[in-house]
């Protein structure tokens, strides 16, 4: 059985432009689809955080209407409530790569406030990138590759294909013009060649050993694709 590292934001709010936080965290299916994939393929998950601390869901993402309906959401709440490694997690500190077949980083807004911003983050990403293994981010998750500098300052990630949450979706769900900054902005002036899907739509893209989604709906396809690269 081999580990996958699931890299958390241990955030939970977002700072807004006029300096009000906004409740958020790590979103639900964002996290319980991968874990649910990876997990019924025989693999052990291992959560990192920035200092240990249990990552937060967003409650807005426990949300019938987010989840397909009230059922979709009492499934996503006990599948959530089932996933123990989530009140276990390590320091991001603490991880040794070599552990791991695999990486992954989940989204939620909660990235934009922390793992953008987190150095050993960055670390473990320009770590994971350089060693070849299946590394997965999705939806907000790609705010932590704004992190991921090299030794010269240029981001580790710039030329490289990456789907991640896009402008339109984020006005669409009428945070953009409350947000300091816009994901997809960020990341293009970075230098990451950003791969916009339609809103709301699956959109996986695969460069080499990384392996991004847009959006929520875009975890179970993801997860696929990570289970492909390790087979």
């Amino acid at each position: 059985m081999s580990k996958i590292l699931f890299v958390m934001t241990g955030a939970d709010h977002w700072t807004l432009a006029d300096g009000t936080e906004h409740p958020t965290g790590f979103w639900a299916e964002e996290a319980v689809a991968p874990y649910e994939a990876f997990t019924a393929a025989g693999h052990e998950i291992v959560v990192a955080t920035p200092g240990g601390v249990v990552p937060t869901v967003d409650r807005g993402s426990l949300a019938p209407e987010f989840n397909g309906g009230q059922e979709g959401a009492a499934r996503v709440a006990v599948a959530l409530a089932s996933l123990t490694e989530l009140q276990h997690p390590i320091s991001l500190e603490d991880v040794r790569l070599d552990d791991y077949a695999a990486v992954f980083y989940p989204g939620g807004h909660g990235p934009m406030e922390d793992l953008a911003v987190d150095p050993v983050s960055g670390r473990i990403l320009v770590d994971a990138l350089a060693s070849g293994k299946p590394l997965a981010v999705v939806c907000h998750g790609p705010a932590a590759l704004l992190a991921a500098t090299k030794a010269d300052g240029t981001n580790a990630f710039a030329g490289y294909q990456v789907a991640a949450f896009t402008n339109a979706e984020e006005t669409q769900a009428g945070l953009a013009d409350k947000a300091k900054w816009l994901l997809e902005t960020r990341l293009v002036e970075a230098g990451v060649d950003v791969q916009v899907g339609e809103p709301w739509v699956p959109n996986i893209v695969v460069d080499r050993n990384l392996v991004t989604g847009q959006n929520p709906s875009s975890s179970t396809p993801l997860a696929a694709e990570v289970l492909k690269q390790l087979t």
